[in-house]
C-alpha cells in the first residue's frame, strides 16, 4: 500500500477470523459533549481514537474543557469560563460541526468554526437558525455553513424551537445534548418529517439519561428540562457500523467471522446487520464473546429501506453487487449531504468497475454484472474505503484510492482487514 492507494486483497478461500472493531464514533463524541456539561470529571472508557474523535477533543479543549488520556480511555473535565477569541477545527466531522456550536454559545469566548472544504458543503443552516432562536449570537454571513462565528454570552435562555431535521438527525441531537444546560431547557418540535436514522436519536436520549437528564418525547416533539449532569464513568460500545465490511466478508466468502464484544442490547443502527445477514442466508449467533456470522454462499437480490441505517449503505451496496438478482436501496436521500454525495459516488464507482448502478430520488438500483479491476475512488469518505475493501474480496485488482481516509473511524482498518484474510 502506498500513501495514495491500496490494492484490496482478494480472498483465496474460506477463512475463520476473529476481529475487534474500535469504539463507536457516534457514542464517543456524544459522551464527550455531555461530559463537558457535567458537574465533575467523566472517565470515558474504550472510546474511539480516530480523526473525528480527536477533532472533538480539540474543539472541547478550545471551548474551555480539559481532558487527559488514560491507558483505557479519556478523562474529560467540564467546561470552564474564559474570554478571548479561539478557533475550532471541524475537519470533515459532522458531529463536531453540529454538536459544539451550542457549547460555544454557553461559554463566553468568541469562537470561529471552520474545517475542510468538504465540511463547508454539509448542511447546517437549520441548526444555526434554531440556536439563534434559542438566544445564540451566530454570524455566518448568510451561508448556513462553515465558516461561522459564535459569540458566547455565558449561557442560553433556551425554550421552544422548531427545526427541520430531515437532512440530518444530528440537528436534533445537537439541541437535545445541550438542552440540560439551557436556563429553561429545550423543547424541539420537528418539521419536514421524521429525521433520518431514528436509532441515533434513541442513542442521544439514552446517553442523556445515563448522564442524569430526563428527556421526554411525544411523537415529533422532544423536551429536555434543565438538569445537573453527572456520570463518573461511561463505557463506549464497539462501533457496529464499522463491523459491516467484516460481516459482509463472511457472507461473500462462505467464511466465519467473529466480532468481539457485540452488545446484547444497543441503540446503534449497526445492530440491524444481524437481520440483513439472516436474510442473505448466513448463520448468525450472539453469545457472551460477541457476534458470529458464517456465510452461506449465494444470496438473492434485496429491496431495502435503509432510512434508519443509512451509514451502512456503502458497504451494503458493494455487497449487493454480488447478489443473484437486482436490488433496490431506498430511504437514503439524506446521504447526499454526508462526507460526500454518497449516492452519486457509489453509482459512479460501482458502475466504473462493471456493475450497473443507477441513482434514484432516494437511493440506488443495483443490477449485478461481471466486475473487473480498476480504481475505486473514495472522495475522502471512510465508508467508501470499506466498500472498496468488500469489492476486492471477489474482484482482483481493485485499487482503493486514499485509504488513509478510513482513519476517520478506524485508523487500523487496513491492517485488521489484511489480518482477517491471513
Amino acid at each position: 500500500m502506498s500513501a495514495e492507494t491500496w490494492v484490496a486483497p482478494t480472498a483465496t478461500g474460506a477463512f475463520d477470523a476473529t476481529v475487534r472493531v474500535p469504539g463507536s464514533k457516534s457514542i464517543t463524541n456524544r459522551a464527550y459533549v455531555l461530559a463537558t456539561l457535567a458537574s465533575g470529571p467523566t472517565t470515558v472508557r474504550h472510546p474511539l481514537d480516530s480523526r473525528d474523535a480527536r477533532l472533538m477533543l480539540g474543539a472541547l479543549d478550545a471551548l474551555g474543557a480539559s481532558w487527559r488520556a488514560t491507558p483505557d480511555g479519556v478523562i474529560v473535565s467540564p467546561l470552564t469560563a474564559g474570554i478571548g477569541e479561539v478557533s475550532v477545527d471541524l475537519g470533515n466531522a459532522g458531529t463536531v460541526a453540529r454538536f459544539t456550536p451550542a457549547l460555544a454559545a454557553l461559554g463566553s469566548r468568541t469562537v470561529r468554526f471552520d474545517g475542510d472544504e468538504a465540511i463547508r458543503r454539509r448542511p447546517i443552516a437549520p441548526l444555526l437558525s434554531a440556536l439563534r432562536d434559542l438566544g445564540a449570537d451566530i454570524d455566518d454571513d448568510g451561508r448556513g455553513a462553515p465558516p461561522f462565528t459564535v459569540r458566547g454570552s455565558g449561557g442560553l435562555p433556551g425554550g421552544a424551537v422548531t427545526v427541520d431535521s430531515s437532512a440530518s438527525s444530528q440537528f436534533l441531537s445537537a439541541l437535545l445534548l445541550a438542552g440540560p444546560a439551557f436556563d429553561k431547557g429545550v423543547t424541539v418540535r420537528l418539521t419536514g418529517g421524521a429525521p433520518p436514522s431514528e436509532p441515533h436519536v434513541a442513542m442521544t436520549l439514552d446517553l442523556l439519561r445515563r448522564f442524569g437528564a430526563a428527556p421526554e418525547r411525544d411523537g415529533t416533539e422532544f423536551h429536555v428540562p434543565p438538569a445537573t449532569l453527572s456520570c463518573p464513568e461511561y463505557v463506549v460500545e464497539p462501533d457496529l457500523s464499522t463491523a459491516a465490511p467484516f460481516l459482509a466478508a463472511a457472507a461473500l466468502t462462505e467464511s466465519t467471522v467473529r466480532v468481539r464484544d457485540w452488545p446484547s442490547t444497543t441503540t446503534q443502527p449497526g445492530d440491524w446487520l444481524r437481520e440483513l445477514l439472516r436474510s442473505l442466508g448466513a448463520r448468525v449467533s450472539l453469545d457472551a464473546e460477541g457476534l458470529v456470522v458464517t456465510g452461506a454462499g449465494g444470496f438473492p437480490g434485496q429491496d431495502l429501506d435503509l432510512h434508519e441505517v443509512g451509514e451502512l449503505t456503502p458497504v451494503v451496496a458493494a455487497l449487493l453487487c454480488f447478489a443473484d438478482g437486482p436490488s433496490r436501496i431506498s430511504g437514503v436521500a439524506h446521504l447526499r449531504g454526508h462526507e460526500t454525495d454518497r449516492l452519486a459516488a457509489l453509482a459512479t464507482e460501482l458502475s466504473g468497475l462493471g456493475a450497473r448502478v443507477a441513482e434514484t430520488s432516494d437511493g440506488l438500483r443495483i443490477t449485478p454484472a461481471p466486475l473487473h479491476a480498476g480504481t475505486f475512488h473514495t472522495y475522502d469518505d471512510h465508508r467508501l474505503v470499506m466498500a472498496g475493501a468488500v469489492l476486492g474480496l471477489r474482484v482482483p485488482g481493485v485499487v482503493v484510492a486514499n485509504p488513509a481516509t478510513v482513519g476517520k473511524t478506524f485508523p487500523g482498518f487496513v491492517a485488521t482487514w489484511e489480518s482477517m484474510l491471513g
